[in-house]
């Protein structure tokens, strides 16, 4: 059994520490909302994010970040994307040293352009070694009930990836190893600016002959990117880049889908934002890997509509019409 501290008490992070206690390890979370916490303290639930989910006895939370920080061998990090590096800047002074930080995050910052990864880094000075990942096509919604899933374990440090392996693994949740930060990395924050274009054309009442192609057309573009800073093209065929993709534009349950419908519908990123008051990764993250992209010379069309959309520049008919007039010279 392993002590695990979980930053981050909305919907992700409370399925991930359900995940860890059902592997059999103690966990407790950190969280700002106190009556969040004091809920999960004391009826075992987190109605606000998992309604209906009955939560492990071996789960606690706090509110105090000191406590958090001493309690844990190994930290989780499932706060927001955009939030992370003030968040870290916040902890440094108390953050504990040459404890294994496992990133759950998926988005690309938006005014550095930098990985999430690279953000823990930059801010902690953390060993790359002690990094890792965990990421694939698991909806919050679905985990929670522990429905069958698998994910990917990233790290260039083998120990790492059997450590993970170790604290995530249960009957209905499989771990795989993988070696490619980066690229797993990558893919679990394109990915989310291709599940905003599906959402859209759900959103216009277009159909699955438009979703497929979009599909399709996002993973190439994904795999691209990725190889260009110098993933494994192996990588967007399995959990981490074609799983999450396949999950993400394919359930309702996704926020990234949620946000590009209700964007199609409605036409406006005002009125969307009003429907889906939740934090949408691809929204923040899409002008920053179209700029990832056209640093290495890579075409990204739909990254790059979607690019546009999201910054308000063209209308979902005006993307619709983008992505129907790139070149057709050849598929691949």
């Amino acid at each position: 059994m392993t002590q695990v501290t979980v930053l981050g008490t909305g919907a992700w992070g409370t399925t991930l520490a359900q995940v860890l206690c059902d592997a059999g390890h103690e966990v407790l979370m950190w969280g700002r909302n106190t009556e969040v916490v004091d809920e999960i303290n004391s009826s075992r639930s987190n109605h606000k994010f998992l309604p209906g989910i009955f939560l492990p006895e071996n789960l606690r939370a706090t509110t105090d970040v000191t406590t958090a920080f001493t309690f844990g061998k190994a930290i989780v990090l499932a706060v927001p994307a955009q939030s992370l590096r003030e968040n870290l800047r916040s902890w440094k002074p108390i953050f504990p040293a040459g404890v294994p930080i496992i990133s759950t995050l998926k988005g690309i910052e938006a005014e550095t352009m930098s990985r999430m990864t690279e953000v823990i880094v930059e801010e902690l000075g953390t060993d790359e070694l002690l990094i890792g990942l965990i990421t694939g096509p698991n909806l919050a919604g679905e985990l929670s009930l522990r429905e069958p899933a698998g994910a990917v374990a990233a790290s260039p440090n083998e120990v790492l990836q059997h450590l993970m392996i170790d604290l995530f693994t249960t009957p209905y949740f499989r771990i795989y190893p993988s070696y490619d930060l980066v690229g797993c990395e990558l893919a679990g924050a394109a990915k989310s600016v291709v599940a905003l274009a599906v959402g859209m054309t759900i959103g216009m009442n277009l159909g699955e002959n438009t979703q497929a192609m979009i599909i399709t057309r996002g993973l190439s573009e994904v795999a691209r990117f990725g190889h260009s800073y110098g993933a494994n093209p192996l990588t967007f065929l399995g959990l981490a880049g074609m799983g999450d993709i396949v999950a993400s534009c394919g359930s309702a349950l996704s926020r990234n889908r949620q946000f590009g419908e209700a964007y199609g519908r409605t036409g406006t990123m005002e009125a969307a934002r009003i429907e889906v008051a939740k934090t949408v990764e691809g929204v923040a993250s899409a002008p920053a890997i179209r700029e990832l992209a056209h640093r290495v010379g890579v075409e990204v069309p739909i990254i790059e509509v979607m690019a546009d959309a999201v910054t308000g520049s063209i209308t979902p008919a005006q993307a619709m019409e983008r992505l129907m007039s790139v070149s057709t010279l050849a598929e691949l």
